[in-house]
């Protein structure tokens, strides 16, 4: 076994590979960019070497300061984690040559597997079911258009080096196939280095389902069932489950000893994956590529399975055999990941960065939760990497347990500093057609067609979160007095009642009286009894509402407090009603008119302004391009217009509304 091992990656996979191998009794070793220099997987390692700027072409992507750290720190094998050179059979074939180990499949493998267009070609020699494309990579727009008219639309243009929805677009007519085709060139190029692209068609209304495979040195191979991976924005996922709802016991053995069969044919050695888009009516299945590493979302098939797979790479690494065999894979009960990420479901979920002010994952439990991450309190979100704050992991007996304790465990995980997409996984925990288990890989995309805002997710009690924020804003007032040495006036008495204002406009009179333990509160003809320990300033409120048990989030914003509770983000103001009447006389103040600006929609890099001074722009145009957590996003025209002026160069960072161009 190996003393010392090098992880060549950073974030939430370097801190998870990390914990295993300590739990080996390995030393590990952890490089960074300047970028990365106060991050937590530096922090967690026994070692720690810097590799260059921030820019992961010039630090994570460099296979020579890799080389040149496992050498100074004396690391016997390198663990990839996934993305940057996690699928390079060149940095692989070097560890080689160089006397280090990868901790993963052989470089030929990586070679033939990794690369879609030769891994589709394999799999059509092993007579696996693969989706008609064209196999070979394309050169310019215009023959990318031919051959999507050749295949039929819709067609998916995807990059032969791609994964995690990056360099991959859908295309429905020409204009999409030659723009789509050129952004996947660019996209995978800074991405990966690599801008073959490639097309094939899109199977309409697909469900997308991958079998995790494991293999060892001495010719053992197995796979350790399947995981449900169709709820996806963008291509990108977002939730993933295991088993799959959709699959019969018939089906999983099927694709499980096909993707057995394809990893043989290359002397797979380590954990892979290989996905599958299967048909939604007949459960027919094709292949669409092997990941040769391990996957984002491995941590639910570890729950099922009760196998450590960071663990079985090592060991496959280090010679051992597979000390399992295909009978003894069982399935235990029902496993759930939702991927936390800094983007902002309201605002087009555009990437957002900053420091974490506050970052409170849910306590975790045995067997129940579990959080994987590479964030702390007060570390910086940065725009040059992957947006994943966090993974989020439950575990259960059956589907709608580990539905249940996923919807809790969203309540009451708390980020603040930068925006979450945690309102928007607890809305589609509680999405129909996810309880159902019948949605396919346009669920997200068909439900939220006009984008996600916090109207989808009504609540079931909105006199409830009134009845909160007044109670809040009760004990806030009473605080307030007691700092300044102030007695409470007649407004704190029992009796004295508050004017709550929704979001919508409505007002709402409420009446609070102090009672033990908590607070009264009146409303509307209704009760509820509040009952909390809470104290202000905490994130979570917590206690009992007419004897229930509740959790839900809280935070004073100004004037207003806001409530996060199954999914439903409230702005909830709270007046005195001599206040309230006071504010309804004052005039109302216009924001500045901004209709004649391109603001930055995000933080990020502006690598390209496609329009001059005095140019006339039609509705769709492509005005700039802005790149942001590795991803290419290109800001197009809304109307026709006439450009005035260039404010923001390319190679700026911007800031969010920053102005990028003005017109007349």
């Amino acid at each position: 076994m190996f003393k010392k091992i090098l992880i060549a990656n950073r974030g939430e996979i370097a801190c998870r590979v990390m914990k295993t191998a300590k739990k080996m009794g390995i030393a590990t070793v952890a490089v960074y960019s300047e970028a990365d220099r106060d991050s937590l997987h530096v922090e967690l390692a026994d070692e720690a070497v810097c590799i260059g700027p921030a820019p992961s072409k010039e630090s994570y992507l460099v296979m020579d300061k890799i080389i040149a750290a496992c050498r100074q720190t004396g690391a016997e094998a390198v663990h990839p984690g996934y993305g940057f050179l996690s699928e390079n059979a060149t940095f692989s074939k070097r560890l080689e040559e160089e006397g280090i180990v990868f901790i993963g499949p052989k470089h030929y493998s990586v070679a033939r597997m990794g690369d879609k267009i030769e891994s589709k070609k394999l799999a059509l020699e092993a007579k696996v079911n693969t989706i008609p494309g064209y196999n070979d990579a394309i050169d310019t727009p215009e023959q990318a258009v031919k051959i999507a008219r050749d295949i039929g639309y819709p067609v998916m243009i995807k990059a032969s080096a791609g994964g995690g929805g990056k360099g991959l677009r859908v295309a429905f007519n020409d204009k999409e196939a030659f723009e789509g085709f050129s952004s996947c060139k660019t996209e995978a190029k800074n991405a990966f280095g690599d801008d073959r692209v490639f097309i094939e068609k899109f199977v309409e209304e697909p469900r997308h389902i991958e079998i995790q495979v494991l293999g060892d040195a001495h010719g053992n191979i197995v796979y350790l069932h399947e995981r449900e991976c169709s709820i996806q924005r963008r291509h990108q996922k977002v939730i993933e489950e295991a088993p799959s709802p959709f699959l019969d016991p018939q089906t999983r053995k099927a694709m499980g000893e096909q993707a057995v069969a394809l990893a043989r044919a290359v002397n797979y050695q380590s954990a892979g994956t290989v996905e599958f888009v299967v048909g939604g009516k007949d459960k027919s299945f094709y292949f669409l590529e092997m990941n040769t590493r391990l996957q984002v979302e491995h941590p639910v098939t570890e729950c099922i399975t009760g196998l450590d797979l960071v663990e079985q790479m090592i060991r496959v690494a280090a010679g051992e055999k597979l000390s399992f065999k295909q009978e003894d894979l069982k399935i235990d009960g029902w496993a759930m990941e939702c991927r936390i990420n800094a983007e902002d479901p309201f605002r087009g979920f555009l990437p957002s960065t900053g420091r974490l002010v506050k970052f409170a994952p849910p306590a975790a439990a045995a067997g129940h939760v579990r959080v994987d991450t590479g964030v702390y309190e007060g570390g910086e979100i940065s725009m040059y990497y992957d947006s994943m704050i966090a993974k989020l992991i439950v575990h259960g007996v059956t589907r709608d347990q580990a539905i249940a304790r996923m919807r809790d465990a969203l309540n009451a995980f708390v980020i603040r500093g930068v925006a979450s997409n945690i309102a928007f996984q607890a809305a589609l925990m509680q999405h129909p057609r996810f309880l159902s288990g019948n949605f396919n890989t346009g669920l997200i995309a068909e439900s939220y067609p006009k984008g996600f805002d916090a109207s989808m997710v009504p609540h079931d009690d909105p006199a409830m979160l009134v009845a909160v924020a007044a109670a809040m804003h009760r004990q806030y007032l009473e605080r307030r007095a007691t700092i300044s040495g102030q007695m409470p006036g007649h407004e704190y008495q029992p009796g004295g009642d508050f004017v709550v204002r929704l979001e919508d406009g409505t007002d709402h009179e409420v009446v609070v009286v102090p009672a033990p333990g908590g607070w009264d509160v009146a409303l509307g003809g209704e009760r509820y009894a509040i009952r909390t320990h809470w104290q202000f300033g905490q994130p979570l409120y917590q206690g009992t509402i007419n004897g229930e048990a509740f959790c839900m989030q809280v935070e004073r914003r100004g004037l207003k407090y806001r409530l996060f509770h199954w999914g439903t983000q409230a702005d909830i103001m709270v007046l005195t009603a001599r206040a309230a009447h006071l504010q309804s006389l004052m005039p109302h103040k216009a924001p500045p008119d901004m209709s004649k600006f391109l603001l930055s929609p995000m933080p990020g890099l502006l690598t390209q302004i496609a329009v001059a001074p005095g140019q006339e722009v039609k509705a769709g145009e492509v005005l700039a391009k802005i790149e942001a957590m590795k991803m290419e996003n290109v800001l197009k025209a809304e109307r026709d217009c006439v450009v005035d002026a260039l404010l923001a160069k390319p190679g700026e960072s911007l800031s969010v509304d920053q102005p990028i161009i003005a017109f007349r």
